[in-house]
């Protein structure tokens, strides 16, 4: 029988390896839905899924980060910004990939993310 719930589905996926934040997104999923829960963090239900389930292919790093910003206030200490919460910081280091000189904030995060460690990037 397949296990059914956003529990019991992370623990036969993750098993041993189940990390602490995937138990608390299953337990958020199991309070509301997981539908709502991706809505609050600006995801699709399908990648919720796919995390619980241990089959998402990407950035495992960055669901943990908008997870841990919207549902722990989780915050990070932003050069420019100061103190904001760790979702928000991934916003901005997403936004920082191209120039866009819409109005100041957008260039002063443009410079000061890609100055930031907290912004990795693959080098080639």
């Amino acid at each position: 029988m397949t296990p059914s719930g956003p529990m019991a589905r992370a623990v036969a996926a993750w098993g041993d390896d189940l990390p602490d934040w995937i138990v608390d997104l299953a337990r958020e999923c199991e309070a509301t839905s997981q539908n709502k829960v991706a809505a609050r963090m600006d995801l699709s239900a399908a990648l919720i899924s796919q995390v619980l389930g241990r089959k998402y292919p990407g950035d495992l790093a960055g669901v943990e980060d908008q997870f841990n910003g919207v549902f722990k206030d989780a915050v990070v200490t932003c050069p420019a910004l100061g103190e904001l919460p760790t979702h928000e910081c991934r916003m901005w280091r997403d936004r920082s990939r191209t120039f866009v000189s819409v109005n100041s904030q957008r260039v002063q995060m443009f410079r000061a993310c890609n100055a930031c460690p907290r912004n990795r990037r693959d080098v080639a």
